[in-house]
C-alpha cells in the first residue's frame, strides 16, 4: 500500500504548473515590448520633446542672421497740461498747452556676425497737433540708412554661430541616445518582470509538492511510521510554501505594473513574456565599437563644443575689458510739412555720424583677474574633457569585453540548465519507484529551479549588455550600421 501511495504522490507531483489561464493573456516578446516603449512611453514622449525645443532654440539662432522688420508707433499720444515759458525779461509763466502726437516708425534691421555690428534702414512718420493754435504739423525721414558697430570689442554673432549648430546636432544624437535609453530601461523591466514570473511558478511548483508531501506524511503518521515531530515540520514547510506563493505573487503583480506603467500599455489583461531565447549574432569589434562611439554619440560633440564655449569665454573677458569704442552713423532723408505728401517732396539731406569709447584708468586688476580667470577655465575644461574622453573609450573597452565574456557563460548556463532539468527527470521517475528519498528529490528540484533562475539572470545580462554598447555606440551590430 505504501508503494502505491509513493506512486500516486510521484504522479501528482508537476513539473510545471500554471498560474492562470491564458486566454486573456498578452504575450508579449522582448522586441515587442521595446518597440511599444519607444513609440508610446512617457521617456520617449519627454525625449521627443526635448528634440523639439531644441530644433526651436536653433530657429530662434538662425533667425538672429536673418533681416528683422518691424513696425512701432503711438497712435496718438494726447496732453492737456501747462508748461513752464521763459519770458523775454527772464521770467517764468505757465501756458496751457493741448496738443497730441502719433509717430509711426518701419524698420529693417540687419546683425552682421563677421563684426558683431548691425545695419539698419528706417523709415519714419511724426504728426503734431496743437488744438490750441488749430495747426497740424508732419515731420519725417522717408529713408534713414544706418548702422551701428562696436570697435575691439567680443563679438556674440560670431562665436554662436560656432557653437549652436554643435549645440543643435548634439540635441539630434541625444535624442537618438534618450530612445535608446527607453529600450534599455525596457528591458530591465521585462526581465524584472520574466524573473518574477518564473519565481511565482517555482512557489506554486514547491507547494504543491509540499502539500504532496504532507499527504504522505500524514498517512504515514497514521499508520505510526512517522512521528508528529516529524509531521509538525512537514506542515510548517507547507505553510512556509504558501507565504512564498502570496510573496511571489505580490513581486509579480507590481512588476507587471511597473512594466505597463514604463511603457505606456494600458490594458487589464495579464502579460505573459516570452523567453528571448533567440540571441542576436553579430560580430563584436572593439575598434568598430570604439570608432562608432566617438563619431554618433552626443559626447563627442559635446567635447568639442565645451572647448569652444571656454575660447568663448576668453575672447568675451578680453573683449569686455580695455578699451571700448561704438561707431555709429546714419544717412538719409528728413523734411517738414503741412501734410502728409509733402514730406516726400524736395527732402533734405540728413547725415549724424558718432564715435563713443570708454577707456577704463584704474580697475585695481579687474579686467586681468577675468581674463586669468576664464583661461583657467579653459585649462580645466580641456583636462576634464580629456579625461572624459578616456573614460568614455574605457567604457566602451568594458562593455565590449564583459558581452563577450556574457555570451560565453550564457553557453554553460544553457548546458547547465538543460543537465539540471533532465537531472530531475530521472530523479522523479526514481522516486516513483520508490528508489529515492524525498529529500534527494527535493535537491534535484533546488538545482533545476537554480539552474533555471541562472540560465535566465544570463539572458537578462546578454541582452542588457548588448543595449548598453547600443546607447554607447549608437551602432547596430547586427545590421552593421547607424541608429
Amino acid at each position: 500500500m505504501f508503494k502505491s501511495i509513493l506512486l500516486l504522490a510521484g504522479i501528482v507531483i508537476p513539473s510545471f504548473v500554471k498560474s492562470q489561464s491564458t486566454v486573456d493573456t498578452l504575450r508579449m516578446s522582448l522586441q515587442e515590448v521595446i518597440r511599444i516603449a519607444k513609440e508610446n512611453s512617457t521617456a520617449s514622449v519627454q525625449a521627443a520633446t526635448i528634440r523639439e525645443n531644441y530644433y526651436w532654440q536653433h530657429k530662434t539662432f538662425k533667425s538672429n542672421y536673418y533681416p528683422q522688420l518691424s513696425l512701432d508707433g503711438s497712435l496718438p499720444q494726447f496732453s492737456k497740461t501747462n508748461i513752464p515759458v521763459v519770458q523775454p525779461e527772464g521770467t517764468v509763466e505757465f501756458k496751457p498747452v493741448i496738443n497730441d502726437n502719433s509717430q509711426l516708425n518701419l524698420w529693417i534691421t540687419q546683425n552682421i556676425s563677421l563684426t558683431g555690428g548691425q545695419l539698419s534702414v528706417n523709415s519714419n512718420m511724426l504728426r503734431f497737433r496743437d488744438f490750441e493754435r488749430k495747426q497740424t504739423r508732419y515731420n519725417g525721414n522717408p529713408l534713414v540708412v544706418g548702422f551701428n558697430q562696436p570697435l575691439f570689442a567680443y563679438n556674440p554673432f560670431k562665436w554662436d554661430k560656432k557653437i549652436e549648430p554643435l549645440r543643435y546636432e548634439e540635441s539630434q544624437k541625444k535624442y537618438v541616445q534618450d530612445i535608446e535609453v527607453v529600450g534599455r530601461d525596457a528591458s530591465e523591466l521585462f526581465f524584472n518582470l520574466l524573473i518574477a514570473q518564473i519565481n511565482r511558478n517555482i512557489a506554486v511548483k514547491n507547494l504543491a509538492n509540499n502539500e504532496t508531501i504532507y499527504k504522505i506524511g500524514d498517512m504515514k503518521a497514521s499508520l505510526g511510521r512517522l512521528s508528529k515531530d516529524e509531521l509538525l515540520r512537514l506542515k510548517l514547510g507547507v505553510l512556509n510554501a504558501k507565504k512564498a506563493v502570496a510573496q511571489a505573487n505580490v513581486i509579480a503583480e507590481t512588476s507587471q505594473l511597473q512594466l505597463k506603467s514604463f511603457i505606456g500599455l494600458f490594458s487589464a489583461n495579464p502579460v505573459k513574456l516570452i523567453l528571448p531565447e533567440d540571441l542576436i549574432k553579430f560580430d563584436l569589434d572593439e575598434e568598430v565599437a570604439l570608432r562608432e562611439g566617438r563619431a554618433n554619440r552626443q559626447h563627442a560633440i559635446q567635447f568639442k563644443r565645451a572647448l569652444l564655449e571656454a575660447d568663448r569665454d576668453i575672447a568675451k573677458a578680453k573683449g569686455e575689458n580695455g578699451l571700448k569704442a561704438t561707431l555709429f552713423g546714419s544717412f538719409g532723408l528728413t523734411n517738414v510739412a503741412n501734410e502728409i505728401p509733402g514730406i516726400y517732396r524736395n527732402a533734405k539731406d540728413q547725415q549724424v555720424v558718432s564715435l563713443g569709447f570708454q577707456i577704463p584708468i584704474v580697475d585695481w586688476g579687474r579686467s586681468t583677474s577675468r581674463i586669468k580667470t576664464a583661461q583657467s577655465n579653459r585649462k580645466l575644461v580641456e583636462a576634464t574633457v580629456k579625461q572624459d574622453q578616456i573614460n568614455f573609450d574605457q567604457e566602451i573597452y568594458t562593455m565590449v569585453r564583459q558581452l563577450e565574456m556574457i555570451k560565453e557563460q550564457m553557453q554553460t548556463n544553457a548546458e547547465a540548465d538543460k543537465t539540471a532539468s533532465e537531472r530531475f527527470e530521472i530523479a522523479r521517475k526514481r522516486y516513483i519507484l520508490a528508489d529515492l528519498s524525498i529529500t534527494d528529490l527535493n535537491i534535484a528540484l533546488q538545482e533545476m529551479d537554480q539552474a533555471r533562475r541562472d540560465y535566465i539572470f544570463s539572458l537578462k545580462s546578454f541582452w542588457n549588455s548588448y543595449l548598453n554598447l547600443r546607447v554607447l555606440t549608437l551602432y547596430d551590430f547586427a545590421t552593421n550600421q547607424k541608429i
